[in-house]
């Protein structure tokens, strides 16, 4: 076969190329065929054209099995079982050397090639090279290693925040990520509070490990602050786009708190509130992009230790042929995780 199908953007949305020529490796390349990857939301907001952070490529959450192997490779073979990171870090820059690597030019401008919603795709050497690629032990589905990638975003996001440092956490929409959070929080023995718009899941959230769940309503500031002993949160963690989420994490947070905006914002996205309160209240705003091979390597050590069961996450499956319909249905609300398959 010399073609393939693969979902692109096209400037206007996203095209499905039944045509495409199908990659070949150059020297330190590899060719992986995609068994798994998962729909972001990421992925819809690039399709929207609200999001613009990184390179116009949709499918950043691959798994697969390795095809085809260039000149040079000696850490990979034909028939590896892979999880594929598409980003990577040049560890030797300024930002790289101060802790921020998601921040590294490198790292936003590396990317597999056509995507990751592709029967087959290229993976760079130089992101062989410094580590984005992993091999998936036996026990680890493809299904299980396309949520490496939002895990590890996750772990660093936690990381970021101190989360070790607070007791009582709020986690502001329970889609995803913000029952994998849940799901890394109660680990730990963290109290919970869980909130959501959405009835279904919040009972997952509860299922997960959070201590309480409140819808997102004009209710939720008094829900919260009873069971945290009027004081609010320690740790907000908003898992959602949503502009309200912010404004009611800076309600729902205690003084001297922190929030951390994990949910990537649309662009042009905009807030107002008072300075002066987040001032006089000391809190903290923190941010979170991406992941590091440092977190991927540990996601998918959860996921091969079995110690964290998260695949009922996944609540829907669609060939990649059918890559309009999963839109369609995330774009609806009424799934949990969406993965591609092929």
């Amino acid at each position: 076969m010399n073609s393939l199908l693969a979902v692109l953007l096209d400037g206007k949305g996203y095209i499905a190329l039944k045509d495409m020529p199908k990659p070949s490796p150059d020297r330190g390349e590899v060719v992986v065929k995609m068994r798994a990857c998962g729909l972001c939301g990421t992925d819809v907001e690039k399709i929207k054209g609200e999001y613009t952070a990184s390179m116009p490529v949709i499918g950043h959450e691959p798994a697969g099995v390795v095809i085809d192997v260039g000149e040079g490779v000696s850490t990979l073979k034909v028939g590896d079982r892979v999880f594929v990171h598409h980003h990577v870090p040049c560890n030797d820059c300024w930002y790289c050397r101060h802790n921020s690597e998601t921040m590294c030019l490198t790292y936003k401008s590396t990317n597999i090639r056509p995507g990751g919603f592709s029967e087959y795709f290229l993976v760079p050497s130089l992101n062989i090279q410094k580590g984005g690629v992993l091999k998936l032990p036996s026990n680890v589905s493809f299904e299980d290693a396309s949520l490496i990638e939002p895990l590890a975003c996750c772990i660093r996001g936690l990381h970021r925040a101190d989360s070790d440092s607070a007791d009582r956490i709020l986690v502001m929409g329970c889609g995803p990520v913000g029952q994998m959070h849940i799901k890394l929080l109660s680990l730990k023995g963290k109290y919970i509070i869980a909130t959501d718009i959405n009835s279904n899941r919040l009972e997952m959230a509860e299922k997960f490990g959070a201590s309480h769940s409140f819808q997102s309503d004009n209710k939720l500031k008094d829900n919260v602050m009873r069971v945290t002993d009027g004081l609010g949160a320690d740790l907000s963690i908003i898992a959602s786009s949503s502009i309200e989420a912010v404004k009611n994490a800076i309600e729902c947070t205690r003084k001297g708190g922190k929030i951390l905006l994990f949910g990537v914002p649309a662009k042009g996205s905009r807030i107002e509130f008072d300075l002066s309160n987040i001032f006089n209240s000391e809190l903290s705003f923190i941010t979170s992009y991406g992941a590091t091979e440092r977190e991927t390597r540990m996601a998918l050590g959860m996921l091969a230790s079995g110690g964290l069961q998260i695949n009922e996450l996944v609540s829907h499956r669609f060939p990649l042929k059918n890559f309009e319909e999963a839109l369609q249905l995330y774009s609806s609300g009424k799934g949990m995780k969406i993965v591609i398959t092929n």
